[in-house]
């Protein structure tokens, strides 16, 4: 399992596998959670470290009552393929 911190100081998702550093950046305005980047480094990729990173992101915009801007190709993408989330297109 993969274990996503939100830093709200940083305005950043985390995870930690194998020691290394993964993250979603994104920034806040007006309600609009805008993703501007995913980051896994290709040695822990293909662990669906950035599916999940995308998906916790997700869910907290939601609880959070904010729009989300994926500006982010990554984040493009898998709100694309889960449509389960297109209620939060800004």
């Amino acid at each position: 399992m993969i274990s996503v911190i939100h830093d709200t100081d940083h305005s950043r998702y985390t995870a930690t596998v194998d020691g290394v550093l993964c993250v979603l950046d994104y920034q806040l305005q007006d309600g609009v959670m805008t993703i501007t980047h995913t980051g896994v480094p290709s040695h822990v990729g293909g662990r669906g470290i950035a599916a999940e990173l995308t998906r916790v992101a997700l869910d907290s915009a939601r609880a959070q009552g904010w729009k989300v801007r994926p500006r982010c190709s990554y984040a493009d993408v898998y709100m694309r393929r889960h449509p389960e989330y297109n209620d939060l297109l800004a």
